[in-house]
């Protein structure tokens, strides 16, 4: 009986190493056995990526919380316009492509970069990522001009899922968003009134309902009744509109992002967007303010206005307008 065991011994002795002096030569090979190649639309066309991605470049503020929550590693990103609410904020390891105002380009080559997830504030320099990355995947998801807001952001997070092997968790934040919208949708009376705004430097910007900044396409989200409407564009502080001219519009709503929480909360000259609003004489006897139906957007929105920041702030304007119906 010894024999044959002994024999079995030696054939599994030879058959390791065997497997151990061809590690070296089928590495290669076995990464490209867990690798397959995916098709995915962005704003500009159909790009083939090869899955999982090796080197990860991101730009858009967008992706960066998705990303994060799914343990992404990037290799280069805009580390300057992230929030600190981000984890990739304190990772070293990734090289800081800077701000859209001063950005470091060129950094983009030492990343050598499978995909490059662009848009948003680095928009403009999809081409240069092209011509400096050629062999890259650059994506632009950009909510798209004329279509649903919600749906963009449930269109961007579905192809991230695809990429990056997320499907299930990228359809458990689509099914979050909508139902987050949908409390809200429920909750909301047509009859009320609502204003948006953006508090900058202690001033309080007009958001254009539809299509101002963040807050705009929130309107025709929920079916909102604006309380004032005016010509507007998407101005990062809001438009300039009087702030006589939204107390007379008394809105019995007021949402509010305050973009100085997310850019320059440490500033010593730094005044909250709920000073600015409740400390101010002239909104003093508006009817959101007398009745506190303010509600704000989390306070990294400016730097992450990705799909849990929606999904977060429908789900607080939901408890608010709920409460409100007690």
């Amino acid at each position: 009986m010894r024999a044959p065991a002994l024999i079995a011994l030696a054939v599994a002795g030879s058959l390791t190493l065997a497997a151990c002096g061809s590690d070296a030569d089928t590495g290669t090979e076995a990464e490209a056995a867990d690798t397959t190649t995916i098709e995915v639309e962005d704003n500009f066309g159909t790009h083939t990526i090869t899955v999982p991605p090796r080197s990860v470049v991101a730009t858009d503020n967008r992706t960066f919380e998705t990303l994060d929550a799914w343990g992404v590693e990037l290799t280069a990103a805009a580390v300057a316009l992230m929030p600190s609410s981000i984890g990739y904020k304190t990772d070293d390891s990734i090289i800081d492509l800077g701000t859209h105002n001063e950005p470091d380009l060129e950094a983009v080559v030492a990343a050598e970069p499978d995909v490059i997830l662009a848009g948003q504030r680095f928009a403009q320099y999809r081409e240069d990522f092209i011509k400096l990355a050629p062999e890259a995947a650059v994506l632009t998801l950009d909510p798209r001009e004329g279509e649903d807001l919600a749906e963009e952001l449930k269109r961007q997070t579905t192809i991230l899922g695809s990429i990056f092997g997320k499907e299930s968790e990228a359809e458990a934040l689509n099914a979050d968003l909508d139902a987050a919208i949908e409390r809200a949708r429920a909750a909301y009376d047509p009859a009320d009134t609502v204003m948006a705004v953006i508090t900058s430097g202690g001033e309080i910007g007009y958001v254009a309902p539809g299509v101002g900044r963040t807050l705009g396409p929130v309107f025709d989200i929920l079916g909102m009744t604006p309380a004032l409407e005016v010509e507007g564009s998407e101005d990062h502080q809001g438009d300039d509109i009087s702030v006589e001219a939204i107390a007379a519009s008394n809105p019995d709503w007021i949402l509010v992002m305050d973009r100085d929480a997310a850019v320059s909360a440490d500033d010593p000259a730094y005044t909250p967007a709920a000073e600015v609003l409740e400390d101010s004489e002239a909104l003093a006897n508006v009817t959101a303010v007398k009745e506190d139906r303010i509600v704000y957007l989390p306070a990294d929105t400016y730097t992450n206005e990705g799909i849990q920041t929606y999904t977060e702030f429908f789900n607080t304007l939901a408890d608010a307008l709920e409460a409100a119906a007690r």
